[in-house]
């Protein structure tokens, strides 16, 4: 039985045209090769799997190939092959992160005095430069510095921010940058073709976007998926089975269920999600990435280009960009951004989720800001439910008054004015609107959806539409700030009585709405 090679090994790229996303590195290169000015030190940085240490491989083959073309290796003259097969002593591989000592570095200072015995440079590519010791540095720093004309180094890292200064003075620095999805996509369906796989588009431009820019992830993930389907066709469902992610239109119905407030859907979506057998530390991370593609459409128009889904996937964004504001989804980024990092180390990942996702959908049981900011706007959309009904209710009432006049019914009179008003409440009736701009913020919300009447001797009443309103501006200390504010203004005390329309009534039924009054009068004298 012959052993199997993975993918990420056997597509390993062989020359620089092989080599993708990395357009820029790959032409300085070959034009240095071109040329013959090639450096006798070079970093590559970046992220895990975007080709570092195969273009690396392939620049060594390159300085030494009998015959190269246009820059890149032959692969076909003894000394490629050697290279390649890993026999020649031109190529010395070493990993900083088991060779970090002093010891290690001198060995190489010692042998660099030495000429190759064949081909034209000794190349030394040390892998995860950043793992040496400061002594190791130290002794490579010399070499560095003045190194014979046949050496190259070549320094391979993902944490270039850990070498010191002095060594990243004397390299040509090259930054990896990470793969775009859809080159990682062309890239799988090339490899897919020639593996004689059946694969679904869908299903690889997903694993493309979940290698996060890292070929060699794609190549690895692929190769899972395929693995576990083996003489079948690999579709986007059976990808999501596999690597435990979920659709997105779990996300979607999850999103609304928040938003809602509804706890129960929330916890029996997750269960449905637990017995699929999902990931719960990859559900929150993808669905991090679903907010931000969101927030993306919130903030801006003509995002498609920037987002990689399908026309169906966006129409669904767009219709949720209406329900939810900016400034919430901020909030839900962050406070699932630092779930999925608690997930990872949880021993209890499930309880963990749902305690997150409860707090969201209740947020009375914490006195945070964001459970606050979740309150405030629970009962801003009550007073919206609210005020939906007065307007439906005042309709209503309109259309009876027509109806009572095509029938020639006799309609009763508006109410009067009361007698016993006084200049004074009318002075602050009339000036009551903008008063409300001068006070606290919170205060200031609900007054704006108050209406005015008058109570027993002069006293202003000012009547909230629910129970819950009622309760927060008649405080004590909200009672006293309105106060104070008209004092302020007519340098007179009021007395305020604050209520609320009762639950199945009209304000008209049980109130006289004095502003409308006093306005109607002022408009008659004028």
């Amino acid at each position: 039985m012959s052993s199997y090679m993975a993918l990420y090994r056997k597509f390993r790229p062989d020359g620089f045209e092989d080599v993708k996303g990395q357009d820029a590195i790959v032409k300085t290169l070959k034009n240095q090769l071109a040329v013959g000015r090639i450096g006798h030190a070079y970093l590559f940085c970046g992220t895990r799997g975007t080709g570092k240490t195969s273009v690396a491989k392939i620049f060594a083959r390159a300085v030494n190939c009998e015959h190269p073309a246009d820059g890149s290796p032959c692969n076909e003259c003894a000394m490629c092959r050697a290279i390649a097969a890993g026999t020649s002593l031109n190529v010395i591989e070493i990993d900083a992160a088991s060779n970090n000592g002093v010891d290690n570095i001198r060995e190489i200072r010692e042998e660099v005095a030495y000429r190759p015995t064949e081909g034209r440079y000794k190349v030394y590519i040390i892998d995860e430069v950043h793992m040496l010791s400061i002594g190791a540095f130290n002794a490579l720093l010399k070499t560095l510095e003045e190194p014979p004309e046949y050496v190259i180094f070549i320094l391979a890292t993902t944490e270039a921010h850990k070498i010191p200064i002095t060594i990243l003075s004397r390299c040509q620095r090259y930054d990896f940058k990470r793969i775009s999805i859809d080159t990682i996509s062309m890239r799988l369906l090339e490899l897919v073709g020639k593996e004689g796989l059946d694969v679904e588009e869908k299903a690889v431009r997903y694993i493309a976007r979940m290698a996060d820019g890292s070929m060699r992830d794609a190549l690895s993930l692929l190769d899972q998926c395929a693995s576990f389907y083996i003489g079948e066709r690999l579709t986007y469902e059976h990808v999501l089975e596999v690597l435990g992610a979920v659709d997105t239109q779990v996300f979607s119905r999850l999103l609304r269920e928040l938003l809602n407030m509804d706890a129960r859907a929330v916890i029996e979506t997750v269960e449905e999600i637990v017995m699929q057998g999902r990931e719960l530390s990859q559900f929150a991370a993808d669905f991090t990435w679903y907010l931000r593609n969101l927030l993306l459409v919130v903030s801006s128009e003509g995002m498609e280009d920037v987002l990689d889904m399908s026309a169906e996937n966006l129409a669904r964004l767009r219709e949720e960009a209406a329900i939810i504001d900016s400034d919430t989804l901020m909030r839900y980024i962050r406070i699932f951004s630092e779930i999925s990092g608690q997930l990872k180390y949880a021993a209890q990942k499930r309880v963990l989720l749902e305690v997150s996702l409860i707090k969201l959908c209740r947020p009375q049981m914490e006195d945070t800001q964001d459970a606050l900011f979740d309150r405030i706007r629970a009962i801003e959309k009550q007073m919206e439910q609210l005020e939906k009904k007065t307007v439906h209710a005042r309709q209503d009432v309109r259309a009876a008054y027509v109806n009572a006049e095509e029938e020639g019914k006799k309609t009763a009179e508006p109410p009067a004015l009361p007698k016993a008003l006084s200049e004074d409440v009318k002075l602050v009736v009339q000036d009551f609107r903008s008063m409300v701009q001068d006070i606290s913020p919170l205060l200031k919300t609900y007054l704006k959806k108050a209406r005015l009447s008058a109570g027993e001797g002069n006293c202003l009443q000012i009547v909230l539409p629910d129970e819950v309103s009622e309760s927060v501006v008649k405080t004590k200390e909200h009672i006293q700030e309105i106060k104070q504010l008209i004092a302020d203004r007519i340098g007179k005390e009021i007395e305020i009585d604050v209520r609320h329309v009762e639950e199945g009534q009209r304000f008209e039924e049980s109130f006289v709405d004095i502003e409308n009054l006093i306005n109607m009068e002022i408009t008659v004298e004028e």
